[in-house]
């Protein structure tokens, strides 16, 4: 009975609200507005941030992988809707996917094109129709920019530009480039601080193709149903966010470098007039910091590993037993090794949402092609007398197999464990993008942010951890390996 009413409980208390952000700075600083309001309000809120790019963190919207996001009209318009549902009748198409519209945040950042100041001052440029006379200029837009709906190629056809190359790179590194003259036009939010800061010039949208970007935020309809009061508590930022405010709050994050957290936290208490929350724990020192990301890390590559290894050892056993099979299986696995890390990561969210699962599944599949050719390769070079001699002696084939192909070819296979390993410790990395954790969120906010830091807070553990499992694969070795096996010839006198 006790059992029962214990289920009872557990089902009725609303779980965590889960709020997302995409991968850049406004995102992320609204994202912790959202969850600091409602946490204020007593309820349980999570934020899962910088996940990618829009498409990413919809697609988890309407999974319900998370429940709240903060989003633009002419994203919605344009991009998710393909043009095909104006910005003032998004509601009906919203609940056609279980989403409602949320409040308007009270700022719109849209997109702009943007030079320095002095180079269109020089070459006499004030609207995107001049950039016409100038096919030389280098161009460089955010990636999700270039491939938009209402992005660089319809931007292109739209004014009859030139030119036809363009480099794809991420926004905060785009400004990069424009300050060290490797790039003359780049793409701007709105609400850039970067763009009073470095006396960027916004270059006017004569032919009006960009539409209005309002920020909203999207929320699945039955949030209110499964945690009661959150409607509510999300209304506390209606229109309470101007367009100077959030250029200020982004500036604050971006040039100021002051965790957005924080940034969130001062304009609730200042701006809102929040109460101030109870204060948690002390933010961890870097060294907490590393040692959690270590063990997210860890847990990324051990299992994807073990997947691999349970799965690949058997393929190269069968690619080497039979010739054409083995080699569609040779085949098959190096077609998967051929796909980009991140475009694998990202086929296996519709799949399996976000979180740790994607990053494993593809840090898996990564994986196969090291063991499975090394397997295969350790086997068939057996040389033939040794086989002939186990044939001569009548052993069962599954003994032979375990008792001596095997440990005969362990070298070969634990090289393309080793190889395999080492791949999946740079590689996990990416799954910061769908909030897998490890160091790749630290390299990801460092880059955001411009922050040299935090980016080598990410990336120097991360090839710390390389080396060490290549040198603990070293020492397993002298475990696995056959001794007569590691014995090298000596060399000729």
């Amino acid at each position: 009975m006790s059992a029962l009413l214990l289920l009872v409980l557990s089902a009725a208390e609303p779980g965590p609200v889960r709020v997302a952000s995409k991968a850049f700075t406004e995102s992320v600083i609204v994202g912790e507005l959202v969850t600091d309001v409602l946490q204020r309000r007593g309820l349980s809120a999570e934020h899962l941030r910088g996940l990618g790019g829009t498409r990413v963190v919809w697609d988890a919207l309407v999974r319900g992988d998370v429940d709240v996001y903060p989003e633009y009209t002419g994203t919605l318009s344009e991009e998710i809707f393909a043009g095909r549902v104006r910005p003032d009748a998004l509601g009906p198409a919203l609940a056609a996917a279980g989403i409602e519209l949320g409040p308007p945040l009270g700022f719109e950042d849209g997109y702009a094109l943007g030079m320095r100041e002095d180079v269109a001052d020089r070459l006499g440029i004030r609207r995107i129709s001049d950039l016409r006379a100038h096919a030389g200029l280098r161009f460089g837009f955010s990636n999700e920019f270039v491939d938009r709906a209402d992005g660089w190629r319809a931007l292109q056809k739209a004014y009859g530009l030139p030119q036809s190359q363009v480099n794809g790179l991420d926004h905060e590194l785009a400004y990069r480039g424009l300050r060290a003259g490797a790039l003359d036009v780049v793409d701007l939010y709105s609400t850039d601080p970067e763009i009073q800061a470095e006396r960027l010039r916004v270059l006017e949208d004569d032919r009006h193709h960009f539409p209005e970007y309002r920020a909203v935020l999207l929320v699945r309809a039955d949030l209110e149903r499964r945690v009661p009061g959150a409607r509510a508590a999300l209304e506390a930022l209606r229109d309470r966010i101007d367009a100077p405010a959030m250029i200020a709050l982004n500036a604050r994050a971006r040039l100021d470098r002051v965790p957005e957290v924080t940034v969130a936290g001062d304009f609730l208490r200042s701006r809102l007039g929040e109460a101030t929350a109870t204060p948690g724990p002390a933010p961890p020192g870097p060294a907490r910091r590393i040692l959690g990301r270590l063990g997210e890390h860890l847990t990324l590559v051990g299992v994807s590993l073990g997947l691999s290894l349970l799965v690949a050892i058997p393929l190269g056993v069968l690619a080497a037993r039979r010739r054409r099979v083995g080699q569609a299986v040779l085949a098959a696995v190096g077609v998967v090794q051929t796909i980009p890390s991140l475009a694998l990561l990202v086929l296996m969210i519709p799949l399996l949402g976000i979180g740790t699962k994607p990053a494993i599944a593809a840090l898996f599949l990564y994986g196969l092609l090291p063991i499975v050719r090394n397997t295969h390769a350790g086997l068939v070079g057996i040389a033939p007398d040794l086989r002939e001699s186990a044939d001569a002696l009548g052993l069962p084939p599954l003994f032979r197999l375990l008792r001596v192909e095997l440990p005969l070819a362990s070298p070969s296979i634990l090289a393309g464990v080793k190889t395999s390993a080492v791949i999946a410790v740079g590689t996990a990395t990416l799954g910061a993008l769908v909030g897998a954790g490890g160091f790749g969120q630290p390299i990801l906010t460092g880059i955001r942010l411009a922050d040299t830091g935090l980016l080598l807070e990410g990336a120097l553990p991360a090839a710390a951890l390389a080396l060490g499992v290549e040198a603990a694969f070293d020492g397993l070795e002298w475990v696995v390996v056959p001794r007569g096996l590691r014995i090298r010839p000596e060399e000729p006198r």
